[in-house]
């Protein structure tokens, strides 16, 4: 299946009036040099406007990731710090206690949501709700997001985007019914948020909280064995 598409058409809905406005500041200011006051301005708006094409061109890179071949192996869903691995009662299906593994997405990390699994989308649901900082212990409940169940061959896992005090849109990347490879694109956070994967009880983390991880590539745990 075709992977979904990249943040870089995310990035034009930012670039294209900032680099408008940035050529129509230059314009402007090679025609007010007379006047020292919006020469000033001007000479503080446009540096203003290269730093900010800089950054959102940094912000929404979206880097090709080699997902591990180890079929047992689940993959993080995000880039990123790990902050939290507990037991926690899956919130938004009802799915019951699951392991959920969450992580937080600075403005420095490629904000990129992938599958942790290959599976089908058995339902997706949007909250709306607060934008509290996502490192809140209670971002995880009061904070609009995004949430997906993934329905594999191993059981339900269930994936969270939560929205925070500076991301304030998730986009979604794919719909109900979708079958998912282990590491493709499933949406984005736009600027800083908190990505949670929920697993099954039998299944064996391999992070821990202050690890980093990486979309895609990061083992973060393993299915059970079948015996």
């Amino acid at each position: 299946m075709a992977d979904m598409p990249s943040a870089r058409k995310e990035a034009l809905r930012f670039l294209i009036p900032l680099v408008l406005l940035l050529i129509l500041s230059i314009a402007v200011r090679l025609f007010v040099h007379w006047n020292p006051v919006a020469s000033i301005a001007l000479d503080v708006i446009i540096p203003l406007l290269c730093a900010l094409i800089i950054f959102v061109s940094y912000f929404f890179r979206d880097p090709e990731r080699l997902v591990p071949a180890d079929e047992t192996i689940i993959v993080s869903a995000a880039d990123g710090l790990v902050v939290s691995v507990e037991e926690y009662d899956e919130p938004d299906f009802h799915l019951g206690p699951m392991i959920r593994i969450a992580v937080f997405l600075s403005v420095f990390d490629v904000h990129v949501n992938r599958s942790p699994v290959s599976g089908i989308v058995k339902s997706t649901v949007y909250k709306a709700g607060q934008f509290l900082d996502v490192r809140h212990p209670d971002s995880s409940t009061r904070n609009e997001c995004r949430s997906w169940w993934l329905e594999t061959a191993q059981g339900p896992v269930a994936v969270r985007q939560i929205a925070g005090l500076i991301a304030r849109r998730i986009v979604a990347w794919s719909e109900e019914d979708a079958a998912l490879e282990r590491g493709q694109r499933l949406g984005m956070i736009r600027f800083g948020s908190r990505t949670e994967v929920f697993l099954p009880i039998g299944c064996t983390v391999l992070v821990k909280p202050g690890d980093r991880v990486a979309g895609a590539s990061t083992p973060i745990a393993h299915w059970p064995e079948i015996s």
